[in-house]
Order: C-alpha cells, then sequence, then structure tokens
C-alpha cells in the first residue's frame, strides 16, 4: 500500500475530532473520504501531511487548546508520522488544500512556481509545466492573469495544478466542489479522473458524495470523527441505511 493509517486519533483539547481511524490507498487508484460537513475529513487529511502537528508543535496548539495525536502513519513504506510538514512534502505526499487558497495578488505563472519550490532542474520544471497546461489550457491561457481575479473553478483548477507540479506520488485533493457551481463542479471532477487517469493516485475528500462514487475505486465514510463504513460505491449504495444516513442518498 502506498499510504497506510492505523489508529488515528486526534484530540483538540477535551474535544476528539478522529476516533480510531484506520484507512489505505493502493498506488494508482483514487480513493475517496466521504461524509458530512465536521465529520473529521479535513482534520484527518492535514493530520496525514503534517500540518495539525504542525500547528501543535509551531502554534502550541489551537484557540480550541492543546492538540494529541495518536496512531502510526505510514507512506510508501515509511513512518511519517513524526515527519514535519515540509519532509513530507518531500517525499511525495501532496495536500491540495480547501477552498483553494490562491496567493491572490500573484500570477498564475508566479503561483505554480511557487508549487514547484522543491525542484531544481529548471528541464524537470519545464516538463512539469508543460503537464499543467496540457490537463489545464485555461491556466495557460491565463498564466499572466493575477489569480485574485479568476473564477472559482479555474482557482480550483489552479490549486490542483500547483500540486502537480512537484509530481506528486499522492495527492490528496480536499473539498474540491465548495462553492462551485454544478457545470463547473462536473469539469473539476473530469480534471480529476483525467488525472487519475495518467497514473496519478488520489485521496479525495468531498461532501458531494454522488459525484464522488462515480469517480472512486475504493470509498471510506466518515461520521463524528469515526469510519463508519468502507467499499466499493456499488457495494456502499446498495446498503439503504448508509445511503440514507450517511449518504444522504
Amino acid at each position: 500500500m502506498l499510504l497506510e493509517v492505523k489508529n488515528l486519533t486526534v484530540s483538540y483539547d477535551t474535544a476528539m475530532i478522529l476516533n480510531d481511524v484506520s484507512m489505505s490507498v493502493e498506488s494508482g487508484k483514487l480513493v475517496s473520504l466521504v461524509g458530512p460537513n465536521g465529520a473529521g475529513k479535513s482534520t484527518f487529511i492535514r493530520t496525514i501531511t503534517g500540518l495539525v502537528r504542525w500547528e501543535r508543535e509551531t502554534l502550541k496548539g489551537t484557540r480550541y487548546g492543546d492538540i494529541k495525536i495518536e496512531g502510526e502513519i505510514t507512506f510508501n513504506g515509511e513512518r511519517i508520522d513524526k515527519l514535519p510538514a515540509h519532509d513530507i512534502v518531500k517525499r511525495g505526499l501532496i495536500h491540495c488544500p480547501e477552498r483553494r487558497r490562491p496567493f491572490t495578488e500573484m500570477s498564475v505563472f508566479e503561483n505554480l512556481m511557487a508549487g514547484a519550490y522543491l525542484i531544481s532542474d529548471k528541464k524537470q520544471l519545464h516538463h512539469n509545466l508543460d503537464d499543467v497546461y496540457s490537463i489545464f489550457p485555461v491556466l495557460k491561457e491565463r498564466s499572466s492573469q493575477i489569480s485574485g481575479t479568476l473564477s472559482g473553478g479555474e482557482q480550483q483548477m489552479l490549486a490542483i495544478g500547483r500540486s502537480l507540479m512537484v509530481k506528486p506520488l499522492l495527492l490528496c485533493i480536499d473539498e474540491p466542489s465548495t462553492g462551485l457551481a454544478p457545470q463547473i463542479k462536473q469539469l473539476v471532477f473530469d480534471k480529476i479522473k483525467e488525472i487519475q487517469a495518467l497514473g496519478m493516485t488520489i485521496l479525495l475528500v468531498e461532501q458531494d458524495v454522488s459525484m464522488t462514487f462515480t469517480m472512486a475505486d475504493y470509498n471510506y465514510i466518515l461520521s463524528h470523527g469515526k469510519i463508519v463504513s468502507k467499499g466499493s460505491s456499488e457495494d456502499l449504495l446498495k446498503d439503504e441505511t448508509i445511503r440514507q444516513s450517511y449518504l444522504g442518498l
């Protein structure tokens, strides 16, 4: 397995956000983590990419209190749960954040270059940029445009493109459909599927279950910080209790 998470528990002071969560992602697959708002999905992705640990050690906790993290995270055969976030990035585990978060006063091109800060080989840099432009032609068309003036859909494409600039082994995409109109949402999801078809391993964190299940090879359902079910889209959709209680279908 490319990613294995065992018994991950995260608490902010007395509030348990993740409770004994275990999951895995096989290389080349698109795996989804779905569930309602507040289920702990973003905390999960921020924990495996080292950002929650960074909050604990650099910010000395949050306004919610001290942060406690337990469990094991193994990536590409190596334990990474004690590593700082920048070392996790170097190993190829990349986080594409919720709500896109572009550097709004920088151009599209400058945002993409910011995503490639680890690459010193100029030939490789240009090759990666060409690959991103081939997936998202609109980014090439708007390369000199200030990113803060892009539409929501274009900013989401920029966020994904910026994450692809380092050729990740595993791309974690957090809530890409947030705030997007249905037609634009479909376009973004089509692009994510296209990226996976090129050989990229993807962990997709989403609330839109109906669209996610048409794409994913395997799914985990998170509710109140716990994995309540897992399986293929076909199997999960056969369970009427799961459909009504957790998927809203």
